[in-house]
């Protein structure tokens, strides 16, 4: 099955530095992937090099099959892109700008006017389409992004951090729009085929939403799986442990044999034990310290979290 996004030993360097270094992924049909990492992992600049704004300086990039270097019209015209600013014009109506992207892309008047109401109304604007772009809110001008975005019918979407600074519930509305996309039988167009979407991601609840994350650090693809596979590889290493003072409780816990990482998770702390080392730990918080202490402690083992593998592959 041909990847409908991939790259193969992609090199950006920004003077003697790195950006991107020997990354290589794939993308399938109707799959959602999460390009996650720290800031100044990397993330924006797979980004601009998957559609094309930047040159790689080494490696080679595709959609759809097409070359995004040698190209590069016939890849864009495949794929939606959503930047993490809002890009849009903020003197034009909801309605103009889609209009303006959709004449863009050369659609006349009789296939870009119903094909923007049909967007509007999926995203949830159709209320607001003679509304000036500069008076939305910040979630509505993410709509309008991906509005925009989604006019030509593309069968990629590229998405750069795109709830970054909108509330919860506009964030949930985002996500069930991209469910929806990537579901069979979205397109209206049959032979279309489903909508690949790789998008980052700062939200470790959002990354669990994609079908595979991708954990980039120095601008290299360290760890790559669905969230499944990537929480497994922690499986039986972590406690949760509540006490009293967990700020004072933190160093004391961090100095235990077989603890690997202590981090502070609200309330609690969460625990990264050494591999076979998680009952000896356990034994150690609920038995040596409260007697050690006088402090009250509660500690079990939990499922690991995607913070946790987060954390575990950033350090």
């Amino acid at each position: 099955m041909t990847a409908m996004i991939e790259a193969l030993h992609l090199r950006k360097a920004f003077g003697g530095n790195a950006a991107v270094e020997d990354l290589s992924l794939a993308v399938n049909e109707g799959e959602i992937y999460g390009l996650v990492g720290s800031d100044g992992a990397g993330k924006t600049t797979s980004i601009r090099l998957l559609v094309g704004a930047l040159k790689p300086d080494r490696g080679e990039a595709s959609i759809c099959g097409y070359s995004v270097v040698r190209q590069t019209e016939q890849a864009r015209a495949q794929l939606g892109y959503l930047s993490q600013r809002f890009s849009l014009y903020e003197d034009l109506t909801v309605l103009e700008n889609i209009r303006f992207f959709a004449e863009m892309r050369g659609l006349a008047r009789q296939d870009w006017l119903p094909r923007c109401m049909e967007i509007l109304e999926f995203v949830g604007l159709a209320g607001f389409k003679e509304r000036r772009a500069g008076q939305l809110s910040g979630g509505m001008k993410q709509k309008l992004g991906l509005a925009s975005a989604l006019v030509t019918r593309p069968r990629v979407l590229l998405l750069d951090e795109p709830t970054t600074g909108v509330d919860p519930v506009t964030r949930q509305d985002f996500w069930q729009l991209l469910v929806r996309l990537v579901a069979p039988g979205a397109s209206a167009d049959p032979q279309a085929g489903r909508v690949s979407v790789l998008l980052t991601t700062p939200y470790m609840d959002e990354a669990s939403r994609c079908q595979r994350i991708g954990f980039m650090r120095s601008g290299r693809l360290i760890a790559e799986g669905s969230p499944l596979e990537l929480r497994g590889g922690l499986e039986g290493r972590i406690l949760e442990v509540r006490g009293d003072a967990p700020a004072m409780l933190r160093p004391v816990v961090q100095k235990l044999a077989g603890v690997e990482d202590v981090r502070a998770f609200g309330d609690k702390l969460h625990v990264r034990t050494e591999t076979g080392k998680a009952k000896a730990v356990l034994a150690g918080l609920t038995k040596g310290l409260p007697r050690q202490s006088g402090k009250r402690i509660e500690a079990r083992l939990v499922p690991p979290t995607l913070e946790d593998v987060f954390i575990s592959l950033t350090e």
